[in-house]
């Protein structure tokens, strides 16, 4: 039977993902990664780890499929299928960017950060509830786990060769109000098991604001293998 692990974005952490994507497999794991510090590649080991014996099927969205993809890297026989949500697989270094919000965090804290970089990433027809959740899921951690978040994003490492040669299937979804999701597709389009899946309506945070797209879409991946 395989297994899920499901790897979280930046800011949020693994209670996001719902009951029901959960129930598509036996075995679920969610972790929060925060606490295994800056370091993607750590992130990965340590979410592997929660995994044990037997294949799994990993989901992740934003830094979390990133993490999905170092995950594959570290055991490409033992991971079955990689779902992406809102993921960029390439990298283009941006010092600029990450030192500016790890000084907002560090001088002005955790809620004038959400609301500068993560607040925006949310569809515009995502309901004030929704944004509440999301708001209360991430203060719980505090500025610096999520500045070791943040960390961990800037420096990660452009892996779209890896996904090129990478013999297993990579489904790509896109929120349709997220950041160039036109990305994914073109990438899909050139590996040799990649599938591409716009969701209307929605931003970056796909497992929050389209749970039972999201659910569907990893149930089709874990019916073709």
């Amino acid at each position: 039977m395989v297994k899920l692990l499901l790897l979280h974005p930046l800011p949020l952490d693994g209670s996001i993902f719902s009951n029901d994507l959960r129930a598509l497999a036996d075995e679920c794991m969610a972790p929060t990664l925060y606490e295994h510090g800056n370091d993607l590649i750590d992130w990965a080991r340590a979410a592997l780890d929660t995994v044990g014996d037997g294949p799994v099927v990993v989901v992740g969205n934003s830094i979390g499929g990133s993490c999905a993809i170092e995950v594959a890297r570290l055991a490409p026989t033992k991971v079955k299928a990689l779902v992406l949500c809102g993921t960029k697989p390439g990298h283009r270094p941006e010092p600029q960017l990450r030192d500016e919000a790890l000084d907002m965090l560090e001088r002005h804290g955790l809620a004038a950060t959400w609301d500068r970089y993560w607040l925006p990433l949310f569809g515009p027809d995502a309901s004030a509830d929704l944004v509440e959740q999301g708001w209360l899921t991430a203060s719980q951690h505090g500025a610096e786990p999520i500045a070791c978040g943040v960390r961990a994003f800037h420096s990660r490492t452009d892996r779209e060769d890896f996904l090129g040669v990478w013999d297993a299937p990579v489904a790509f979804v896109s929120g349709e109000h997220d950041v160039a999701p036109e990305r994914s597709r073109r990438l899909a389009e050139r590996l040799p098991h990649g599938t591409n899946h716009l969701v209307a309506g929605v931003g970056h945070y796909l497992p929050l604001e389209a749970p039972d797209a999201l659910t569907t879409i990893a149930a089709g991946v874990l019916e073709t293998l």
